[in-house]
């Protein structure tokens, strides 16, 4: 039977339940105009970040005639690839990618480990003065990269055993012109040590509590346990240790002078002297510099929003 048959005579109906508005309200003036002016900021925004390298990778497919006559036209009367051409027959710029690639890959990989060992002794071990590394660490941050860098250089300069150095780093050129000049001084960067220490201190202490009870290692620990779940950090740390090592111009221009040790930064500077720019080699090599980086940023964000949602639903 129904539930109006049970009911008792004379009791009111059950209320109906209350209908859904399907009609939203109007924007007011105020509404109007702010969703106007956010749309078109957005538009401007895109339009200024987006236009430059449009225009950068039209140029560098025009022929050295059309550069500077129609250097406004986005569009390449005669696309040519000539300009990328030029770049690996008329000079070594294979040798510059290559060099760059292994000063930015080291450096993710040092970095990556180093920093991570490092951030995890502050972060899970418990010795005298803990604190006052971590503060130095962060006094380090602090300091431009300008001031260190004659001593960094002498350092590096007179390197024991290195480069033809003797005992006590005389007599050769000890890293200069290496790429340990380039990795060595950044192997475990400030930067690296306090994001990963942040990192590990979010992780929960009864994880290495219990491994210790079944007799692991400290470094058994930090590599089995804490480093799988920091990959969301590692992989953050990574892209951004890639992009500066890739991106890196002042340091390696004055610890790298051996032609055949430049940089895809410091190789793009050689097109522009004191009486022409090579334009259309330079905005090419431009172009070529910048895809490492873009594939590194995409590929590593998949990774990186994985991560983070499972670690948002532990």
């Amino acid at each position: 039977m129904s539930a109006l048959a049970t009911a008792p005579a004379g009791a009111p109906a059950p209320a109906s339940a209350p209908q859904q508005l399907t009609t939203s309200r109007p924007l007011t003036a105020r509404a109007l105009t702010g969703k106007v002016v956010w749309t078109l900021a957005v538009v401007l925004i895109s339009v200024t970040t987006v236009l430059p390298l449009v225009w950068t990778l039209s140029t560098s497919l025009k022929p050295e005639g059309e550069i500077l006559s129609s250097y406004l036209q986005v569009v390449p009367e005669n696309p040519t690839l000539a300009n990328y051409v030029a770049l690996f027959t008329d000079g070594p710029f294979g040798r510059y990618l290559a060099n760059s690639a292994v000063i930015a890959l080291g450096g993710v990989v040092t970095n990556l480990f180093f920093g991570g060992l490092a951030g995890y002794a502050l972060a899970k071990l418990h010795f005298r003065g803990r604190g006052v590394v971590f503060s130095l660490f962060l006094g380090s941050m602090m300091v431009p990269g300008i001031i260190t860098m004659v001593p960094t250089f002498l350092v590096l300069r007179h390197f024991p055993l290195a480069g033809g150095n003797d005992l006590f780093g005389e007599g050769g050129a000890g890293l200069i012109n290496s790429y340990g000049a380039v990795l060595v001084p950044f192997a475990a960067g400030p930067f690296a040590v306090f994001f990963m220490r942040q990192f590990f201190q979010a992780l929960p202490d009864e994880l290495g509590d219990a491994a210790r009870i079944d007799g692991a290692s400290e470094f058994r620990i930090f590599w089995n346990i804490y480093l799988p779940l920091a990959r969301a950090g590692l992989a953050v740390l990574g892209v951004l240790t890639f992009q500066a090592g890739w991106n890196s111009f002042l340091w390696p221009l004055i610890a790298l002078n051996d032609p055949e040790m430049l940089t895809v930064q410091v190789g793009l500077a050689g097109y522009v002297n004191e009486y022409q720019t090579q334009y259309g080699p330079l905005l090419a090599g431009t172009i070529l510099a910048s895809l490492p980086v873009l594939l590194v940023f995409v590929v590593a964000q998949r990774y990186i929003i994985e991560n983070f949602a499972h670690s948002g639903t532990k």
